[in-house]
């Protein structure tokens, strides 16, 4: 069952007399369920995909719609709220609040979704052991690792449950062992709770752990199902 679809997406930027068409008429389906890549070269719009697709930008045109809804005919509230409450977000660089603690980072979600203090800090100390962190549930972020932020970015990512999880460039920043532990967590997570993955990523390694890889070439899909030999060929020609 699709989860994730829209139809002739479009995204235009305009600086003065410079046009860019990032998104250049997308068709896409991802089911529910499903742990995806979408992979490509820089400035391809992979980034720019997965912003139009989860309401944190706006697409020129087209339609986007997430769980039968459609998001692109909600107004800026509406979306907001839709986001909190059905999709969970992982970045690069973790976007971890320094003065609050592993396990304050992780329940501040749920805080502003006005869940009651104890119900909030008893699910984000689960969420915390979920992602093999208990023992570091009291410090702050410049006391963790790397890997240790960006568990605690995915322990964040998952406060409210959410159907869908976004993830641009989850292991951009992190060794290659360390790499492979967050992407085997996701994996698990996904399996586990049946959770949608839509990951960004230049690394082939990543995209070939996932159920399959969207290659994205010039603001367009270049396959839908590419293989990661594929992908890792043409990065290199292009590097």
């Amino acid at each position: 069952m699709a989860i994730i679809r829209c139809e002739n997406l479009t995204k235009t930027y305009r600086t003065g007399t410079i046009t860019v068409e990032a998104l250049r008429g997308i068709d896409l389906t991802i089911d529910k369920g499903e742990m995806v890549a979408i992979m490509g070269p820089s400035g391809c719009g992979k980034t720019t995909l997965l912003n139009c697709l989860s309401g944190i930008d706006d697409a020129t045109s087209g339609k986007i719609f997430i769980e039968d809804r459609e998001l692109t005919a909600m107004n800026d509230n509406e979306k907001t709220n839709f986001r909190a409450a059905r999709m969970g977000f992982v970045f690069q660089f973790y976007n971890l609040l320094p003065v609050l603690t592993a396990v304050e980072n992780a329940e501040l979600p749920l805080l502003i979704a006005g869940t009651p203090s104890d119900e909030a800090r008893k699910r984000a100390l689960e969420l915390i052991d979920a992602v093999g962190l208990s023992h570091r549930a009291t410090q702050r972020p410049a006391s963790l690792s790397g890997g240790e932020r960006q568990r605690v970015t995915i322990a964040r990512a998952l406060a409210n449950t959410p159907a869908i999880v976004w993830a641009d460039e989850p292991t951009g920043d992190l060794d290659k062992r360390t790499s492979d532990e967050i992407v085997a967590l996701m994996r698990r997570l996904n399996k586990e709770n049946g959770q949608t993955f839509v990951i960004v990523t230049h690394d082939p390694e990543v995209g070939a752990k996932c159920d399959r890889i969207i290659h994205m070439r010039d603001g367009n899909i270049a396959n839908l199902n590419g293989k990661v030999s594929e992908v890792s060929a043409e990065i290199r020609q292009l590097g």
